[in-house]
């Protein structure tokens, strides 16, 4: 009976591979379907980064005119 067992050896462990590899599919497939389900999240306006993104815009102005020498 050993003998029979040690043929089937590879057959085993490609079998559990595959079951393996199918349950990992459907996992992912579960949470993509669970990422897509969820809505993503509507910030306001933030009048902190809006004077953030004028300033940098600003600065790379004044840096382009060659209004600075050096930082």
């Amino acid at each position: 009976m050993g003998e029979l067992m040690a043929g089937n050896g590879k057959k085993i462990a490609a079998a559990l591979a595959a079951v393996g590899l199918y349950l990992e599919q459907e996992e992912a497939m579960v949470a993509e379907q669970k990422g897509v389900l969820k809505e993503p999240e509507i910030t306001g306006f933030s009048q902190w980064s809006h004077t953030g993104r004028q300033e940098m815009m600003t600065m790379r102005r004044l840096t382009q005119l060659r209004t600075f020498t050096r930082f």
